[in-house]
């Protein structure tokens, strides 16, 4: 196989190996072959264009033109010309899709469905990444350039997967890159001929002088693939022996670092990504589900998360110190003795889906029996994953407390301590003057921050004519609150985090967290819970009850017994603690009348008031489509800036091609040369004097150049060759340049900066002849036209007059 046939195979390969990724990102991965068929045939036919051959430009036409029409085939036939050529119905087609396939990954949490949309997406998009790849590394010749597409693929992928791309993915993209490397090295080192080689070709010769008599690769050889398997293999060990940065709430994993008994921090994250990503599934997937003893659900929310810091941005939980998780946890900060409280049993298990660095557990949670890497986080109450440990289906137990505080308690409860009170009602300078506004507003008939929060809750739930609506444009900001309550429209996000911050404008402590309403009740007495449960509700702290739960948003969760009319009295009753179970699995416990269903019992609809609200949220999905937009337009703005680096390889190798056949071919490849030392030279600063002779101009290069050496004798030697070209009757030329042009270049390159070779390589000065060819051929055209035209009315001239001189 020739060295280009092996270059393109492995730019094939490296595509696929990359697109890999994009699997988990749709449900079904029939996708990827429909793919990596069209981007064999594109392959293919840049193989047969250089074959031919045909001129770069040319080539990558050939392969872009079959690529549309292969993609026209396959989701636009109906719409082709003859079911094959693209014409104006199949381009309308395609923008149908493409619309029709944003609209999908909009609405989808991943993995979404393969729609057609979709599925043109992914495998335009990787069509598009192979034709770079190839046209980079193969027509072009420069492998290690081609990297940054597939990088912008890889990235894409590795971005928007739950928890980010598996190691299996990288390993496969890393090896797919690093076998176009090797496959480019091989291709080089084989055109030096035998120097490497060590071994007559009577002794089992290979490849162009590329095996040793043994049958085993040259030194250079065996380096470069120890230098790339070493170079893997750090890339792969060093981040997997490093902490996990952060992950989604919902669907991402590894926020947690540190290890042993010594402590370690929680880094912060945002949960709005992951909260919309796991809202509005085509069918409500099962995240987790539990049996527990609790008499009624309808408030057993299964909290993930607190965000507790407001910057103007987003809404993130703090960066905190995380411990071993004790036995029993200590008493919930701010709970007195005299509020209601009852402890009961939960088990879950996750599905095995289901993978994210927190464990949503009911809350206030007062013991966890769990297996497996996981850390405390005192602050909230949380557990968090640490080295990589997910909930991916994990079961545990739990026992929690039902805080029942009364309307009374919370009127009186007493200012909460300095320091939480400083951390929690901290709002950013940014917050419009009209968040804290609106919020005097619908409190100034309250006496007591219990009484101002009521007011809140009860004005986005009811009275303030807000509209539940998931197709409103998501954001946690400031710009996000103040556009919130202007149009009064949005979904559990707007209404929690609005909430919290208006409530920190008064001086109320508060916070949001985010997890899961309690699921619906299945028949054998267990709770599921979907995504379609995701949800975020505000947290404010009153002393003596500690963090209590609200509710502002509209027909999403239940309202607590304590902020309606007909709370329960202010007479505190004792802390009634519920029996455990001793078993694994505890079974429910009911209390209630025979008369009520016990699916009714378990939801808590048998006190004559259904719980509010029941439907999930369609809030949008996460934007696949746009982000997959962004990573494709991504390539092309890598790709612009490696033009001049492009085309100056491409004339390069025109211009110290062979020598030709006759002498005229020979002078003109000598002067070519010339030209392309002369441009060398430009890019690395020194500029041409076409006003001097060819030994003036060498002596000006060498100077200016500080050239010594080879290099200085090969600018000589190129002069008198070109002098021999121009003024020599009958001159002796050499041909070709080629190697005093290498000299040359090394040598200016030796004696130039960093910069000055970054620059000479990435922006070369003399890619402005493009510029100067590009003028002069619209001049040539224009004047062409002017004559042309000229000619037309010197002729329609002619012709008016003919009749008038046959008459006279």
């Amino acid at each position: 196989m020739s060295g280009r046939g092996r270059l393109a195979l492995c730019a094939t390969a490296a595509t696929l190996l990359t697109a890999g990724a994009l699997l988990p990102l749709v449900g079904e991965s029939a996708w990827i072959l429909t793919a990596a068929l069209l981007v064999t045939v594109q392959a293919g036919v840049g193989a047969l264009a250089r074959r031919v051959p045909l001129a770069r430009g040319l080539t990558v036409a050939a392969q872009g033109l079959v690529a549309l029409v292969m993609l026209t085939v396959v989701f636009a036939r109906d719409s082709a010309i003859g079911g094959v050529l693209p014409g104006p119905e199949a381009f309308r087609a395609f923008t149908r899709l493409l619309t029709t396939g944003a609209e999908d990954v909009g609405r989808y949490a991943i993995p979404a469905p393969a729609t057609e949309g979709i599925r043109l997406m992914l495998v335009g998009g990787v069509l598009l990444i192979a034709l770079a790849v190839d046209t980079i590394a193969v027509t072009f010749r420069s492998a290690a350039p081609a990297g940054l597409p597939l990088l912008a693929l890889y990235s894409v992928a590795a971005g928007l997967s739950p928890g980010g791309a598996s190691w299996l993915w990288f390993l496969l993209a890393a090896s797919g890159y690093l076998l176009l490397l090797l496959a480019e090295g091989r291709d080089r080192l084989s055109q030096w001929g035998r120097v490497f080689g060590g071994a007559p070709r009577a002794q089992g010769r290979t490849a162009a002088g590329f095996e040793t008599a043994g049958g085993s690769a040259p030194a250079p050889v065996r380096t470069g693939r120890r230098i790339g398997v070493v170079a893997m293999g750090i890339a792969l060990v060093v981040p997997a022996s490093l902490p996990a940065l952060d992950g989604g709430l919902l669907s991402g994993r590894g926020a947690g670092d540190g290890g042993g008994s010594g402590g370690g921090t929680i880094s912060a994250v945002n949960p709005l990504v992951s909260l919309q990503n796991s809202l509005n599934q085509p069918e409500d997937r099962e995240v987790l589900r539990y049996r527990t003893n609790s008499g009624s659900t309808k408030d057993l929310y299964l909290r993930i998360v607190s965000l507790d810091q407001f910057d103007g941005a987003a809404w993130k939980s703090s960066e905190r110190r995380i411990e071993d998780v004790p036995e029993r946890l200590p008493r919930p900060q701010g709970l007195g003795p005299d509020v209601r409280t009852t402890e009961i049993n939960s088990s879950v298990s996750a599905a095995g889906w289901y993978a994210q660095s927190y464990l949503p557990m009911p809350y206030p949670v007062t013991r966890v029996d769990i297996d497996g890497r996981w850390r405390y986080e005192p602050a909230g109450r949380t557990l968090v994953g640490d080295k990589g440990q997910t909930t991916r289906g994990v079961r545990f137990t739990a026992g929690s407390l039902i805080v029942q505080p009364t309307a009374g308690q919370l009127a009186a409860a007493t200012t909460p301590p300095a320091r939480l009170l400083r951390e929690y009602t901290k709002v950013p300078g940014s917050l419009p003057q009209v968040v804290e506004s609106t919020a005097l507003r619908v409190t100034k008939d309250a006496s007591n921050d219990y009484e101002r929060a009521v007011a809140l809750q009860d004005w986005f739930a009811s009275k303030g004519g807000f509209t539940y609506d998931t197709q409103v444009q998501s954001g946690s900001g400031t710009a996000a609150i103040a556009r919130f309550l202007r149009d009064k429209e949005g979904f559990c996000v707007h209404f929690s985090f609005s909430m919290a911050a208006m409530a920190r404008t008064l001086g109320i402590p508060a916070r949001v967290a985010v997890g899961f309403t309690p699921g619906t009740v299945q028949s054998d007495g267990t709770m599921s819970v979907g995504l379609r449960d995701a949800h975020a509700w505000p947290e404010l702290y009153f002393e003596g009850v500690g963090w209590t739960r609200f509710e502002p948003t509209p027909t999403r969760g239940s309202v607590p017994e304590y902020t309606r009319d007909e709370a329960p009295s202010s007479t505190p009753s004792g802390a009634a603690q519920a029996t455990p179970s001793t078993s694994t699995a505890p079974s429910a416990a009911p209390s209630v009348t025979d008369s009520c269903p016990p699916q009714m019992r378990l939801q808590g609809e048998c006190d004559g008031e259904a719980q509010q609200g029941g439907a999930g949220p369609t809030d949008t999905g996460f934007p696949l489509g746009p982000l997959l937009l962004v990573g494709l337009g991504a390539v092309v703005v890598v790709l612009l800036p490696l033009l001049p680096l492009m085309w100056r390889g491409r004339v390069r190798a025109r211009r110290l091609g062979s020598a030709g056949r006759t002498s005229a071919d020979a002078a003109a490849r000598t002067l070519a040369g010339w030209r392309e030392i002369s441009d060398t030279a430009w890019d690395y600063g020194v500029a041409p004097d076409e006003s001097q002779t060819p030994r003036k101009a060498a002596a000006r290069m060498v100077r200016l150049g500080r050239l010594d050496g080879a290099a200085a004798e090969a600018v000589h030697r190129a002069a008198g060759a070109v002098e021999q070209v121009l003024y020599a009757p009958r001159p002796a030329v050499s041909g070709s340049l080629a190697e005093e042009a290498g000299l040359v270049r090394a040598g200016l390159r030796a004696a130039a900066g960093r910069g000055a070779r970054l620059r000479a390589v990435l922006a070369p000065r003399s890619a402005v002849r493009v510029v100067w060819a590009a003028s002069a051929r619209w001049a040539a055209v224009t004047d062409r036209w002017g004559a042309s035209r000229w000619n037309l009315e010197r002729w329609a001239v002619a012709l008016r007059r003919r009749p008038s001189r046959q008459r006279g």
